[in-house]
């Protein structure tokens, strides 16, 4: 896992560190060591840590005109145990959410686990963001059974397009309008 780094080619058009309104504004990372693990299995360094013993995400872009993010996660989500979506609303969603954030793409393409729970902080955040959505991209087939099998895909969009969706040749907007427009076919 020490290799997996989060995605870096949009770096150069936004950095969580260096955005004022990030909940990641001024994290400064060790270059040098790897001070980040799940288990017993090390992280690459660029993961940011919002609290969860097994789950660690980066924000990869926000844009405050159209009020989208795109963030990354690795590691298990475990709501049973940890009660990770409660500090991912609590550390990360609603600071997003008080800067003008309401559609959410979450890529999980590393998320190996998930462990429900109940879904009131999935319920919370989806009112929150009145207008926006939560879309849930590339997640693997048994993480996304588990959501489902709990009713949390009520509250996160999975599915069709959005489970193979090849968005690392793309351009942050490019992602966004993409799914965007599959989410508007499924209202219409």
């Amino acid at each position: 896992m020490h290799e997996i780094e989060p995605y870096y080619r949009w770096r150069d058009d936004y950095i969580a560190a260096e955005d004022e309104f990030s909940p990641f504004y001024g994290t400064e990372y060790n270059e040098f060591e790897f001070d980040k693990k799940i288990y017993n299995f090390l992280l690459h360094p660029q993961w940011d840590n919002f609290g969860s013993n097994t789950l660690y995400l980066k924000i990869l872009f926000t844009d405050y005109q159209y009020g989208y993010t795109i963030i990354e996660l690795i590691g298990e989500w475990n709501d049973a145990i940890y009660n990770d979506v409660m500090l991912l609303k609590r550390e990360v969603v609603d600071i997003m959410v008080s800067a003008g954030i309401s559609k959410f793409i979450i890529i999980g393409e590393n998320v190996l686990n998930f462990h429900a729970s109940d879904d009131c902080y999935y319920e919370e955040w989806f009112q929150d963001i009145e207008d926006g959505w939560i879309a849930g991209i590339n997640f693997r087939d048994h993480v996304i059974d588990e959501f489902k099998s709990s009713n949390i895909d009520y509250f996160i969009n999975f599915g069709g397009i959005l489970n193979d969706l090849g968005w690392r040749h793309q351009k942050p907007l490019q992602v966004y309008k993409g799914v965007e427009e599959q989410l508007v076919k499924r209202l219409y």
